[in-house]
Formats: C-alpha cells, sequence, structure tokens
C-alpha cells in the first residue's frame, strides 16, 4: 500500500468504515425500534404501515441529498468542509436519536442525518479518486476502490454485532448513540490523515457550460418539491400513502432532467451518456429490493422466522447479551390468521387480545442483510395448549 497506494488511503479506508458503521447500525434497528410499543426500553410504538412509510422516506431522501450536497462540495464549500459538515450532521442526528423520544425531535434528528448524508457521501468517495489522478497511483485506481468499499462492508458487517450489543445491555437510545460516537471516531481520523489529501480538495474551477446552483435549483429541486406537495395533497393514495405518492410526483422533474441531458446532448455524447443512464436505471431497481432489508425482510424474520436456541446455549448467550430475558405474564397479543397475517378491525387497526404470553429475547444477527435485530420469541399460552403463535421485537 505505501508504494501503489497514495498514503491518504489508509485515513480515508477507516473514515469511511466508521460513517458506514453508524448508518447501517441505524437501518439494522430503525423499524424494530419505531414498532416496539412505548415503555419497552424506550420503542415509539408507532404501527408497522407508519414505520415502513417514515423507513422508506428517510432512505429515499438519504439518496436523494447527495445530489446537491455533491454538487455545493464541488463549487462553494469544497470537499474537506463538506466531509467535516456532513460527519458532525450525521453524529448529531444519531446521537439525537437516541436522547430524544419525541416524535418532532426524532423526525429532526432524521433530517440532521439526510442532510449530513448528502454532504459527506459523494465528496469522500471523489476526494478518494482525487487521490488517485496523480502518478504513480492511476494504474491503481480499479484496486483502490475495492480496498475502499472493503472498509464499507466491514463497518457494516460490525455495527451488527455492536447494535445487538448496546440494545440489549443498555437500550435503544445507547444503541443510537453508539453511531454517533462511531461517526466522531471517522472524524477524527479524518483529521489526523488530512494533511494527505489536503493537496487533491481543490475545488474544480468553473467551466463554459457548466450547469449552474440556479439552474439546478429552479428546473430540478422547485419542480420536484412543487410535484412532491401535489402527491401529498391528492385526495386518495394512488400508492399506498402520502409519503409515496409525494415522493413518485417529486420523481417526475428529476427524471426529466436526466432524460433531457440525453437529448440535449451532442451525437458524439449520447452514447456514453445513454449508457450511464441505463446503469442508473438498473441501479434504481437494485436498490429499491435492496432496501427492503430494512422493511419486508426484517418483518419476515420478526413474524415469521423460527430463532429458537438450544437450552444449553441460553447461558452463554446470556452472558454476551445475546438472551435479553424471560417473563410470563398479561400482554396485549395480534390476532392472527392461519397464513400468519395479522386482522384488522373495520377501521384498519391491528385486532388484540389480552393473553398470557411467555416471551425470550435473542439477538439475530445478520450481516448478509446488514441488520442488527433484537428480536423476542413469543408463545401464547390459552386455556387450551400453548402455540408458538408470534414472533415480535424486542
Amino acid at each position: 500500500m505505501k508504494t501503489k497506494h497514495p498514503k491518504g488511503l489508509p485515513y480515508l479506508f477507516f473514515t469511511e468504515m466508521w460513517e458506514r458503521f453508524g448508518y447501517y447500525l441505524i437501518l439494522g434497528i430503525f423499524v424494530l425500534y419505531v414498532i416496539e410499543p412505548a415503555g419497552m426500553k424506550g420503542g415509539l410504538g408507532l404501527p408497522d404501515k407508519t414505520a415502513d412509510d417514515i423507513f422508506g422516506t428517510y432512505i429515499a431522501l438519504t439518496y436523494l441529498t447527495p445530489f446537491i450536497g455533491g454538487f455545493l462540495a464541488d463549487r462553494v464549500l469544497g470537499y474537506i468542509k463538506s466531509i467535516y459538515l456532513g460527519g458532525f450532521l450525521m453524529a448529531a442526528g444519531y446521537i439525537g436519536m437516541g436522547v430524544f423520544k419525541e416524535l418532532p425531535l426524532f423526525y429532526t434528528s432524521l433530517a440532521l442525518i439526510i442532510i449530513g448524508n448528502g454532504f459527506f457521501k459523494p465528496t469522500i468517495s471523489t476526494l478518494l479518486g482525487n487521490l488517485y489522478s496523480e502518478e504513480p497511483y492511476k494504474a491503481n485506481k480499479d484496486s483502490g476502490y475495492n480496498i475502499f468499499y472493503m472498509g464499507i462492508n466491514i463497518g457494516a458487517f460490525i455495527c451488527n454485532i455492536i447494535a445487538a450489543f448496546m440494545r440489549n445491555k443498555f437500550g435503544w437510545g445507547e444503541a443510537f448513540i453508539t453511531a454517533g460516537v462511531g461517526m466522531l471516531i471517522g472524524m477524527v481520523i479524518f483529521t489526523i490523515g488530512r494533511k494527505h489529501y489536503i493537496h487533491a480538495a481543490q475545488m474544480k474551477p468553473v467551466q463554459e457550460g457548466d450547469t449552474k446552483l440556479s439552474e439546478i435549483m429552479m428546473k430540478v429541486f422547485v419542480p420536484a418539491i412543487a410535484a412532491g406537495a401535489i402527491g401529498w395533497f391528492i385526495p386518495n393514495n394512488i400508492f399506498g400513502s402520502d409519503s409515496t405518492d409525494a415522493f413518485i410526483f417529486a420523481c417526475v422533474p428529476v427524471i426529466y432532467f436526466y432524460a433531457s441531458l440525453y437529448f440535449k446532448a451532442k451525437p458524439d455524447e449520447k452514447a456514453s451518456i445513454g449508457a450511464l443512464l441505463s446503469v442508473f436505471l438498473i441501479s434504481m431497481f437494485f436498490w429499491a429490493v435492496f432496501k427492503q432489508n430494512g422493511t419486508a425482510l426484517t418483518r419476515w424474520a420478526n413474524y415469521y422466522t423460527d430463532r429458537s436456541v438450544p437450552a444449553s446455549l441460553e447461558k452463554p448467550l446470556e452472558g454476551i447479551y445475546m438472551v435479553d430475558g424471560k417473563s410470563y405474564e398479561d400482554k396485549e397479543t395480534p390476532v392472527y390468521d392461519n397464513q400468519f397475517r395479522a386482522q384488522k378491525d373495520d377501521k384498519g387497526e391491528t385486532k388484540k387480545k389480552r393473553e398470557k404470553t411467555f416471551t425470550l429475547k435473542i439477538s439475530l444477527l445478520n450481516s448478509v442483510l446488514r441488520l442488527s435485530k433484537t428480536l423476542k420469541v413469543k408463545f401464547i399460552c390459552t386455556t387450551r395448549n400453548y402455540s408458538s403463535l408470534s414472533i415480535h421485537s424486542g
């Protein structure tokens, strides 16, 4: 690495590793925290549908803000300032999620993460690319990005173990705060290595034909906001919820902008732009499916997966906080049909009944899906029999 790669690579590697540590820690426990009944180690107690709606909006916006954040880094703030601004905003947002339980402050914390991600995520990758624009590193640019991406995977893997441990031993808030601490550690590492990439952080000079910020705002963001508002307030939901309608409507001006780049391009540029837009389209579908790990796949693991462990493993798991505890008490439990689907009343609310429950909480570490789930296996006790009825988040 000393001869083939720039000295700044290890510092950017660990900075990104800790940033992704916090990001994926949040994604793994987000929905489980939101649907956890209030009073049980601090969950918000919101319905599953609302949790998915919040999660989907959060993810969508974290992919939208780099569009403008990268532009500001190139033309206004510079790469170093953008990384600092983004990193500290995300750290504040993660810690805010752990400290504040009131919904307005919870949403404010999410907004800080979304904005911070917009400044941080596109900028640090660009900074790494700039380091490899110099000799003698140009030939090793691909391998440098492979090494950099391994930092992302390492951070996404270890966060699962830490999140489960922190939630089981201390609580949800402490798990979220851990994400913020990880982000701050990343910023310290970035500062230590600053001298190795400050020379590659120069802003690009404006060239003739470059798109102006005002043009981006007026042609993309203002129309997107207006279209999103129409989607939000339109009577009856077209795509399932107000937020989904707003997002789909807001995408129309963005799609039009990218399509116009192709149709307005010079003949010799159309092939390259068309290929890039094709990659964008495929990537869009991939990430739409991939991000189901925080909602659909989490729910499947939460309600439909048998994660019971042998009695001989209970004590060892309890010692490392993979088993959270046991109880036998009266609780309200959802009513399920024979397909394991929650039954709804006339108002669309989940039907519940009060029964004796035996609860064993287990933490599931899923590195493949980058999820960290603290789960509890619930067995419903009735006067007639014991039936393994449901698995709820814990």
